[in-house]
């Protein structure tokens, strides 16, 4: 089913919300949070009217996820940038049709207050087009855009800028994103706008620069865009690299960072304000795969990231940052014994490991000497007889086909977290997962600045949109209409 992506839709708005906070920002035992200058800079927020929105998703990030990461970078006592934020809470994250929510169903109603199906984006969950909080603030004239170290198209940049019934339906949002005109999009997915080496000569990505879009392929081709009225930047045919895995690919993509600087001096560029969604896609990719490592890198790479935003918007009474999870994937937390030391030294990702397995001559099946090869040179495990049988048994289905690489890398991570200790669901849980293993935890929010006082407390992820609108109805003219009880979707 495919979408026009601009319909009219009523304002979704008023919610009834706890007013006291679950989580206590203290002050931090690390620089990174101690320095940061935020405490009061919100005092004038209930004065504040927010002409820019800058919504900040952490995919897959729990309580867990943000302990392992405080745990591996700054030790026992110290904690991420964005715990001292001032407004803290959690959000419900179910589904329409299911106690667990995949990120489909998670950004849709993050980006447009409403409840749908796993699997569907930018639809209701009787496959109606709404609208997301996005596509309002570009009908009230302002710039707006989406990055992500995911594909562009995948299910949380296209929760806000596109609507199909099947989020594998990449190359349909890419097209609703280029006939949209949105001001930015940078991240991966080249392969969906035909910017990959076995594209036809009928090319997305030669329509966006015919309509005037400035376009990057590298790092440092987006430094030398400079500042362009509207950026597309598709660094990756698929998903970007993992931040562990870049210098041994020789990546030449840029980092989240980076990417945020670009979008945040193109989007400024509007006196009348402007709406900007990043996401730090790959700590779900992580975890799924039950690599500490990995999500320890991500976690600090997106927390960076935050920490960029808000000292851009620290000095500024007219924007609006949200810090929040689309979702928690796979029960991860740090456990008493874990081994910190250990889990730093590694320095590949699971699916780089995999990457490196050979395969015997006569069948796609990888070698036993390969197996036991990568896991000691990448991991200092000596697999045992056992773990290598279950290992064979969980990355080939019923014919003796091998799964795709990604998750090989899964099982691989899961061992890797077994020998060292980390807490994460049990891997026959994850194969029985349509979500891949995803929770239906609560997961944490944090917001900064004009119009951030309500977002303490516990709320649904439908209320997010909301929220917003409230904060900056002066703005936009999207405000409270309906009074909206918690999770009546």
């Amino acid at each position: 089913m495919y979408f026009s992506k601009k319909l009219t839709v009523g304002v979704l708005a008023g919610m009834v919300i706890s007013s006291g906070s679950l989580l206590h920002a203290s002050g931090s035992a690390n620089d990174n949070a101690s320095e940061n200058g935020i405490e009061n800079s919100s005092k004038n927020a209930k004065e504040d009217v927010p002409e820019n929105v800058i919504v900040m998703v952490g995919d897959g990030m729990g309580m867990g996820q943000m302990e392992i990461a405080s745990m591996l970078e700054y030790g026992k006592e110290g904690e991420l940038f964005m715990e001292s934020l001032e407004h803290t809470g959690m959000t419900s994250t179910y589904s329409a049709d299911n106690n667990v929510t995949d990120s489909a169903a998670a950004g849709t109603a993050i980006a447009t207050g409403t409840k749908t199906n796993n699997g569907s984006i930018g639809v209701d969950e009787d496959g109606n087009e709404v609208d997301s909080i996005l596509d309002q603030y570009q009908d009230d004239g302002k710039k707006v855009g989406v990055i992500s170290n995911n594909t562009v198209t995948d299910a949380t940049p296209a929760s806000f800028t596109a609507s199909v019934a099947d989020r594998g339906s990449e190359e349909d949002i890419a097209e609703q994103q280029y006939e949209e005109e949105y001001d930015v999009l940078l991240g991966g997915g080249g392969e969906f706008f035909g910017a990959d080496e076995d594209a036809s000569e009928d090319r997305l990505v030669d329509d966006f620069q015919e309509s005037g879009y400035e376009y990057a392929t590298t790092e440092e081709e987006l430094e030398e865009a400079g500042t362009p009225d509207k950026l597309l930047g598709l660094f990756n045919d698929s998903y970007m690299n993992y931040k562990t895995d870049k210098d041994d690919v020789d990546s030449e993509e840029p980092s989240l960072q980076a990417m945020t600087e670009s979008g945040l001096d193109v989007l400024s560029q509007d006196d009348d304000g402007f709406f900007m969604m990043v996401e730090g896609a790959r700590i779900d990719h992580a975890a799924h795969a039950a690599d500490a490592t990995g999500v320890w890198q991500e976690m600090i790479e997106f927390d960076q990231t935050v920490e960029q935003v808000v000292t851009w918007a620290e000095d500024r009474n007219d924007t609006l940052v949200v810090v929040l999870s689309d979702h928690e994937t796979l029960g991860m937390s740090a456990t008493e014994t874990m081994d910190v030391d250990g889990l730093k030294d590694i320095e590949v990702s699971p699916e780089y490991m995999a990457q490196q397995l050979e395969t015997r001559e006569d069948s796609d099946q990888y070698t036993e000497e390969s197996i036991q090869q990568v896991f000691s040179e990448y991991a200092d495990i000596d697999i045992t007889d056992e773990e290598l049988e279950a290992f064979r048994a969980n990355i080939e289905d019923e014919e003796g086909e091998v799964y795709p690489e990604y998750q090989v890398g899964w099982e691989i991570g899961s061992i890797i977290a077994d020998h060292y200790d980390v807490g994460a669901l049990d891997t026959e849980i994850r194969a029985e997962s349509d979500t891949g293993g995803h929770t239906g935890e609560m997961v944490p929010l944090f917001a900064t600045g004009a119009g951030s006082e309500n977002f303490t407390g516990y709320m649904d992820n439908t209320d997010i949109k909301g929220l917003i609108e409230e904060a900056s109805a002066e703005q936009t003219g999207h405000g409270k209409e309906n009074d909206r009880g918690h999770g009546n979707n």
